[in-house]
């Protein structure tokens, strides 16, 4: 029988936990993975029955996740904000020719030399970015980092150095400048302070439309898979 009846398919993950004082569900925008956390002490069909009693916010949290698909020949992938159809190529790389993204043609090593390529194509845009940014403000940055993190776009350490989520290549360009600009101002300003904002604001006018497109549309970037 489901943990909760009314969401069947549902992959509920129960997490026990020293530190928590309450109950509480987390749902995952990579893979619809629910995880609820229940403090010490609790009982397990104590934290069931709270599941259950936020059914209807579950299935709408969930409806609002865009399901993962795999790359393939012949599918479509977002670069720099364009649509690109995946096409097998006799190349030593990946290589954008009009709206195709060639990549060389063995579909067992599809996903590893296509994430290879975007990552590349990120560091380099992301780098250029950066440099604009902190060269604007009159500051500097230590290194770039670029990982494949879930939760957050960028951030910013406090000794400057700069990670981004190589996924950005997938956004329109002006999008991944927002968050290059985002970062960047953390060098002036380490918190998310009205005074960070104006730093943001100055470097990139018209970051507001951009943060908006990340929120509505960074899941579909999360769930394309370029491995099993």
């Amino acid at each position: 029988m489901p943990l909760i009846p009314e969401l069947p398919d549902l992959d509920l993950v129960l997490r026990r936990s020293g530190r928590a004082r309450r109950f509480s569900l987390r749902v995952s925008r990579a893979d619809g993975r629910v995880a609820l956390t229940i403090p010490k002490g609790a009982s397990e069909r104590e934290a069931l029955a709270f599941a259950r009693s936020q059914t209807e916010w579950l299935r709408k949290t969930l409806g609002g996740i865009t399901p993962a698909r795999a790359v393939q020949f012949g599918v479509e992938i977002p670069f720099e904000g364009r649509s690109l159809t995946l096409e097998p190529a006799a190349l030593r790389s990946p290589r954008v020719e009009g709206a195709r993204l060639l990549v060389p043609g063995d579909p067992e090593r599809l996903g590893v030399r296509l994430e290879a390529f975007l990552k590349h194509s990120a560091r380099a845009r992301l780098h250029a970015a950066s440099l604009h940014y902190a060269t604007e403000l009159g500051r500097s940055f230590s290194r770039i980092t670029l990982r494949d993190t879930r939760s957050r776009w960028g951030s910013c350490s406090a000794s400057g150095a700069l990670s981004y989520s190589w996924r950005l290549i997938m956004a329109p360009p002006e999008v991944l400048d927002y968050v290059a600009a985002h970062e960047v101002a953390h060098l002036a300003e380490m918190n998310h302070s009205a005074a960070f904002w104006r730093v943001v604001e100055q470097l990139r006018p018209s970051f507001r439309p951009e943060r908006d497109w990340l929120k509505r549309e960074g899941s579909a970037l999360h769930a394309i898979r370029f491995r099993d």
